[in-house]
């Protein structure tokens, strides 16, 4: 982090219309999603938008016969995807807040990722039925979080709904929010978001830096791999940069519990092995720091793939670096 009283500029999420968006597909993993999504809603008073979408047949040789054909099975996804809606309503007849549903025509993964610039949340399972969520976490799963225009939260298999009407009642626990940081511009981002998370969960928030072990700072050349006594002191340097960040972010969160931690390992495992343990897991897109490779990339996707509690994936939402660099078409 290069000065935390003056981070990179990001958009008021709180103000985006469609609240925290969650997109269903009547599996058990979007159910779990759903759940996590309400319990979102309701800690945000916000609203919660369900989508859901399908895709229109294409006719290989046009003519009437596979026109009528086209646009019979048109109906009947349609009518499916409006059936999935209304289930989704049904589970949430005991939620409290207000619901709004879309349903989409096209690519799952494309709606959502359109959705998303006027979400301030997203929701998603870790895996779905193949039409909807399964699509969006099967062979996009890496490129959804990043080119989402909100943070993504991708719930795990194992997520515990409750039953009952308490189940939409967001998660007491004194558990903390960790949050992997390279120190890059966009590693202050997810930083910011971790601890807006942290705060609204009234716990601590755990900032986690992950220097590369020794064989990877040499490459193939084992000559050039520095000692440990160089790696430890590096570390010793760096754990007090990050424990001043740690105070700097605590002071402008009004005294947030911030902790900090460096260490000398494989950034996705320590972040699974914490994910466990935490109420949330935070990580923003690839950074250019010092520890660019423990962001996302191969270790968000590892990460997304094996953790055991709700992730959450923070895009680059800085709306100058976005204009100059815009990101790929959707």
């Amino acid at each position: 982090m290069h000065d935390v009283e003056h981070t990179s500029p990001t958009p008021d999420l709180a103000s985006r219309p469609l609240g925290v968006l969650v997109g269903y597909d009547g599996s058990d993993q979007a159910m779990k999603a759903l759940v996590y999504a309400a319990r979102a809603a309701r800690r945000a008073d916000c609203p919660l938008t369900v989508a859901t979408a399908f895709t229109v047949p294409a006719s290989a040789q046009p003519n009437l016969g596979s026109l009528a054909a086209a646009t019979s099975e048109t109906q009947q996804r349609e009518a499916i995807a409006k059936a999935l809606l209304q289930e989704a309503l049904g589970h949430l007849a005991d939620f409290d807040g207000q619901v709004l549903t879309r349903l989409e025509v096209g690519d799952a993964a494309g709606a959502m990722v359109r959705l998303s610039s006027q979400a301030r949340l997203a929701v998603v399972g870790a895996r779905g039925r193949g039409g909807f969520v399964g699509r969006l976490l099967g062979s996009v799963s890496s490129a959804l979080p990043a080119h989402a225009h909100c943070p993504t939260v991708v719930v795990p298999r194992d997520y515990d709904i409750g039953e009952g009407e308490a189940r939409f009642a967001p998660v007491e626990s004194e558990a903390p929010v960790v949050v992997g940081v390279d120190r890059s511009e966009r590693s202050e981002i997810a930083l910011q978001i971790a601890a807006l998370a942290a705060a609204a969960r009234q716990t601590t928030l755990h900032m986690l830096v992950v220097m590369p072990p020794p064989e990877n700072w040499g490459g193939w050349y084992a000559s050039l791999m520095p000692g440990t006594d160089v790696i430890e002191q590096e570390r010793k340097e760096l754990e007090k940069e990050v424990a001043a960040d740690a105070a700097a972010v605590s002071a402008q969160h009004d005294g947030l519990p911030v902790t900090s931690e460096v260490l000398v390992s494989d950034a996705a495992s320590e972040l699974i092995a914490r994910s466990g343990r935490a109420q949330l897991t935070v990580v923003g897109t690839r950074g250019h720091g010092r520890m660019a490779s423990a962001l996302l990339g191969s270790v968000s996707r590892t990460l997304l793939m094996h953790a055991e509690g709700p992730v959450l994936v923070v895009p680059d939402l800085d709306p100058v670096r976005n204009a100059v660099n815009p990101r790929h078409p959707r």
